[in-house]
């Protein structure tokens, strides 16, 4: 097991782990307003790219072993000191442990605070297109999606906590509204989110709630995976502050 001691580690300069192609286990192009969910084993890297520069993927996270300890936005926020993620932040756990960690990533900022869209939204914004009529071009929302994903696995609706959307920036201005920036995105951008966990990893591509693209037009998303390994002594996302070195500890001795 790696040095456990917060002092000690950030005496060592951080470092990334590029992607390394020959250790690549699957990929797989998630469709526009598209569901899916699966286990993410300790140790491997999932990277999402937004191939177009206008996806969104709405996200969660929860421990494999007990999905009880899931993703929590709060406390993600508070202990790193931010209201974005980027690469150096970690996804925790209500239980303090790092589910998942951003090893790298090109776009520069993921929405934690805008949620996912509701039936009710898409409905108002973008009128109705039911599977009937629309087969596979069907208006879908992310909270639906989500729930779906989450049958599958014995959770439901009570399940669904506060998401990330990953290549999404909301702003505010001087009065607090949020806005969404639809310059932020650009094709091609990546984010790496690597494992410290046994991850149950449940998603929807569905447009971000905030976009005001009047069309519905979500995008598709590739997803990689390959095996990198957990967080080094001198990792980026260990190093970024003291609190995550703690909440690696956390993690490690979970699986000792």
């Amino acid at each position: 097991m790696e040095n456990q001691t917060p002092l000690a580690l950030a005496a060592v300069p951080p470092q990334v782990t590029p992607f390394d192609p020959s250790l690549l286990l699957w990929s797989h192009t998630l469709p526009a307003g598209s569901a899916w969910s699966g286990v993410i084993r300790r140790g491997n890297t999932m990277r999402f790219t937004d191939t177009h520069g206008r996806g969104n993927v709405s996200i969660l996270f929860y421990n494999a072993a007990n999905p009880s300890e899931r993703y929590n936005m709060p406390d993600t926020l508070k202990a790193q000191h931010t209201a974005y993620l980027t690469k150096g932040h970690v996804c925790y756990s209500d239980m303090g442990r790092v589910l998942c960690s951003v090893a790298d990533d090109s776009c520069g900022w993921h929405d934690t605070v805008g949620g996912t869209t509701q039936a009710q939204d898409v409905l108002l914004r973008h009128g109705e297109a039911r599977f009937g009529s629309h087969r596979n071009n069907m208006h879908r929302n992310g909270q639906d999606n989500i729930q779906v994903e989450l049958e599958k696995w014995g959770m439901d609706k009570r399940d669904v906590v506060a998401n990330l959307n990953l290549f999404s920036k909301l702003s505010t201005d001087s009065s607090g509204a949020l806005h969404f920036q639809t310059d932020h995105r650009a094709p091609g951008q990546y984010i790496d989110l690597r494992c410290e966990m046994d991850v149950l990893v449940v998603l929807s591509t569905t447009p971000h709630p905030f976009d005001p693209n009047p069309i519905y037009a979500p995008e598709e998303i590739e997803l990689s995976v390959w095996r990198s390994g957990t967080a080094s002594a001198n990792d980026i996302c260990r190093l970024h502050c003291p609190e995550n070195a703690r909440g690696f500890i956390n993690t490690e001795r979970h699986y000792l």
